[in-house]
């Protein structure tokens, strides 16, 4: 498909390619949420069935730091990734 032909369909659907981005966002920012909290899940799962669960307590989180880093990394950008998508939706109400 030519620059041409996509350029012509933005200028006559505008609001449907923002839906659009805005739709492919927000599946981007949900599946990534739902990741990281399954790879957090493994992780108490597998710590569970080795037996070292019960050697740390409830108290303490059952990850190390590297993990706990990327985990918030993950969590906060899967969020970003939703206002933005939000916020594009938002904005093709308006166009």
């Amino acid at each position: 498909m030519s620059l041409q032909v996509l350029w012509s369909l933005f200028l006559a659907y505008p609001a449907q390619l923002l839906n659009g981005l805005a739709l492919f966002f927000a599946l981007a920012g949900a599946w990534l949420l739902l990741a990281t909290r399954m790879r957090e899940q493994r992780v108490v799962a597998r710590l569970l069935a080795q037996g070292e669960l019960d050697e740390l307590g409830s108290a303490e989180y059952p990850e190390d730091e590297p993990g706990l880093r990327i985990n918030r990394f993950f969590y906060g950008f899967g969020l970003v990734t939703l206002a933005a998508a939000l916020l594009i939706s938002w904005a093709s109400t308006q166009v």
